[in-house]
């Protein structure tokens, strides 16, 4: 490729020493003496020539580059490479307050003005003046303040999205000289969690067990916004950051809270930070931060924002696509297949609605999946899916084209005797199996699951829900549709 640039001042210099080792030749013409003088002590091709004069110009060139310190002779050389080489790439680097008109005219002449200018001031401007501007800056400073070391707590049991926005957190906290760690509890068990974590390379450290008000400064919460609510802390810990995208069940308290339940990912809002910040991300930590928005969106088509797109459009910047799609097709373990079957097998349908239990768990990251299948079926519209592991009853929800809340359902149906919570269309909930994981019979305790967890729904959705929404009895749930 033959590449030309013409014009004198930083601008010139800096285009001509990134182009410089690119294949093909490349040629400086600069009516600044000094200027040419101190190219060609860097070692590149520079020739004291007025940039406006095409008789100067070599016989071809591919790309033409405009940069030059005077607003009209830039206007003037980029006028003149247009007429010497029409089929050319043309680009403009317009002069340090260039006036609009200026920029105009070389828009009008160059196939592109590459204004690296105005994206200073853009950022500036995002930094200083806007709503995203604002809350970086109380972060930044937050975090600033805080007792060393940080722990970046997600909910248990994370998800793609908590363990991204975790450790993107962490990478703004040593970016500003506070030292910092991710953090969760429970297991990280659904196949695709796994490899997320083992293909990346993630670091994490499991917490569970762990006074982790004795052993860090202080806390942030990611994707999760009450402590001892989901997670492993006292309740009596007090978070200095709070970073969610779920409707807080109760109140928030902490130094710094972003609570934003319109955004499709908390992965979405840690992007917001990084790229307001003007920094480059790793490539796993971007290449996670963009699974967890796909994932959290469902594909980008549940509750996704144009925040959300926007920032998967920075992510594909830093991330890796291979590996994003080894992660995507993991290895299945044969429980999940047998989980998903028993919740087709005991699923229990009346009108739009399904729940299925399925008894005992090998593997509680199976009941998402098992709740978007039963979603699938034709007519459905929610979808309930629950079953019990290690002295705990978990509940996981789907719902779509309804104006049932499943957030507020699940914490109204659930909440006073375990934790529940979520989003309008996907929401989950934990009980205490109590006194009832002493019965030997799996029979019988699944039918008590069955009677506490689908009588407290249904009454629920009875109270709080129109009867003709699902054209449903409420009276008499039905055992049809198996």
């Amino acid at each position: 490729m033959q590449r030309l640039v013409l014009g004198s001042g930083e601008a010139a210099t800096d285009v001509a020493e990134v182009a410089r080792d690119a294949p093909g030749e490349m040629r400086v013409l600069s009516a600044d003496p000094d200027h040419v003088e101190a190219l060609r002590e860097a070692g590149v091709n520079a020739t004291l020539a007025e940039p406006t004069e095409p008789s100067g110009y070599p016989a071809t060139a591919d790309l033409v580059v405009v940069a030059d310190t005077d607003g009209e002779r830039a206007v003037a050389a980029a006028t003149a490479a247009r007429r010497a080489f029409p089929d050319a790439v043309l680009v403009a680097v317009p002069p340090v307050a260039a006036s609009p008109a200026v920029c105009e005219r070389l828009a009008a002449t160059t196939d592109r003005v590459a204004d690296c200018w105005k994206a200073v001031t853009d950022r500036i401007r995002d930094v200083t003046r806007t709503d995203r501007g604002r809350r970086l800056r109380h972060l930044l400073a937050t975090l600033r303040a805080v007792p060393e070391p940080l722990a970046v707590v997600t909910h248990d049991n994370p998800d793609p999205d908590a363990i991204a926005a975790a450790l993107a957190l962490v990478t703004l906290a040593e970016r500003v000289g506070v030292e910092a760690e991710a953090c969760y509890a429970g297991r990280i068990a659904h196949q695709e969690n796994r490899a997320l974590v083992n293909l990346l390379e993630l670091e994490l450290r499991d917490v569970a067990g762990v006074d982790v008000a004795a052993e860090y400064g202080t806390v942030a919460l990611v994707d999760h916004a009450v402590p001892g609510v989901n997670d492993s802390l006292a309740s009596s810990v007090a978070p200095s950051v709070v970073v969610d995208h779920h409707p807080p069940g109760e109140g928030v308290d902490a130094a710094f809270t972003d609570v934003r339940p319109k955004m499709g990912a908390t992965a979405t809002m840690l992007t917001e930070y990084v790229e307001t910040m003007g920094i480059d991300l790793d490539t796993n930590v971007a290449t996670a931060l963009l699974y967890g928005i796909w994932v959290d969106t469902r594909d980008f088509v549940r509750g996704a924002t144009e925040a959300d797109f926007d920032a998967a459009a920075t992510l594909l910047e830093w991330a890796d696509p291979e590996l994003l799609d080894r992660v995507e097709s993991p290895s299945v373990a044969g429980s999940v297949f047998g989980v998903l079957a028993a919740a087709i097998d005991n699923r229990v349908r009346d009108g739009e609605i399904v729940t299925s239990c399925v008894g005992e768990l090998p593997d509680r990251d199976t009941l998402p999946q098992a709740a978007e299948k039963l979603l699938s079926l034709s007519g459905v519209s929610v979808a309930v899916v629950y079953g019990y592991t290690d002295g705990t009853v978990y509940v996981s929800a789907r719902a779509r084209g309804t104006d049932v809340d499943l957030g507020e359902t699940l914490r109204d149906a659930f909440g006073a005797v375990g934790s529940a919570g979520g989003h309008a269309d996907m929401a989950g909930a934990q009980l205490d199996l109590g006194i009832l994981e002493e019965s030997d019979d799996p029979r019988r305790l699944r039918t008590v699951l069955e009677e506490v967890v689908s009588d407290r729904l249904f009454e629920t959705l009875s109270r709080t829900t129109r009867p003709q929404t699902f054209g449903i009895d409420w009276s008499h749930p039905a055992a049809d549709g198996r």
